[in-house]
């Protein structure tokens, strides 16, 4: 049985997708809450969970540089919370984390053991929260994913699509450097690692879809698969400031987790057009 924090949210609902209404136990902050050491406790207890998937997070980036202590309490205690729950269950934890750990000045895709260092309270707080699921967990895999979107909840794509139908021309970032994740694909390899960690095995591992690309060209290819006559022009970070700085290029290297698992991983254009093919 697998336990699915966060399962209100984008990731948890393409998990609750693949694993059916019996297939787990979903929780949300209504059902759980995840910085209570002594409620998640008592909420595993008895229960015959065999992996606790954390995709509960505190993941509004800007918002984060004022509610410091919030985005705290969710990234970090909520982690170590989780880890030392399933560590008294004898469960294995698979906890997501983000590209954010990294501060994007590479030229090259990121690997798992190279120097994190978060350039905002978000970064931090899930750089954190990586640390104590690996201290705290007997068994933990980290899942470092970037630019999350799904048919469901609020993402790029969907707010591409909505100013898309109601604006002649829209502006995007073109020099920050990523590779677009589809939620459903992340649920699918989650799913296909779980029963393959072995006990004991603590470690770190990047997933995200394959190839690479800017928010420009996402929006770009996101208009032209939505046949939504809307022009995007290419503006540059220093044009469209935020509280939060964001990593200019945060390209993640998936050789590792491919050659553990022996999983493959569909091209980001893939994604995309399984993606709307549900939102048209």
């Amino acid at each position: 049985m697998y336990l699915i924090t966060g399962s209100n949210g984008q990731l948890g609902t393409e998990l609750r997708e693949i694993l059916g209404e019996d297939g787990a136990i979903y929780t949300d902050k209504e059902d759980l809450d995840i910085t209570n050491s002594n409620e998640v406790l008592e909420f595993v207890k008895g229960k015959d969970i065999k992996y606790i998937v954390n995709c509960a997070a505190y993941t509004a980036v800007d918002n984060a540089e004022n509610e410091k202590s919030l985005a705290r309490k969710i990234n970090v205690i909520g982690a170590k919370n989780l880890s030392i729950a399933a560590e008294s269950i004898n469960a294995k934890l698979i906890h997501i984390s983000t590209d954010y750990v990294f501060d994007g000045t590479n030229h090259v895709p990121y690997k798992e053991d190279d120097q994190t260092n978060p350039n905002s309270i978000y970064g931090i707080t899930k750089r954190d929260g990586e640390i104590e699921a690996l201290r705290h967990a007997n068994s933990v895999i980290i899942l470092r994913t970037a630019w999350l979107y799904s048919s469901h909840g609020n993402n790029f794509v969907k707010t591409m699509r909505k100013l898309g139908k109601s604006r002649d021309e829209i502006g995007v970032i073109a020099d920050q450097i990523g590779s677009p994740t589809y939620a459903a694909h992340l649920a699918k390899a989650i799913i296909d690692i779980a029963p393959q960690i072995a006990d004991g095995e603590k470690d770190i591992f990047n997933f995200t879809n394959e190839g690479v690309t800017s928010w420009f060209d996402f929006a770009i290819e996101i208009m032209n698969l939505s046949q939504i006559n809307c022009w995007v022009k290419s503006i540059e970070t220093k044009d469209y400031p935020t509280p939060a700085k964001r990593p200019h290029y945060s390209v993640l290297n998936k050789e590792k987790i491919k050659t553990r698992f022996n999983i493959e991983i569909p091209h980001w254009k893939k994604g995309l057009v399984q993606c709307l093919k549900k939102l048209f």
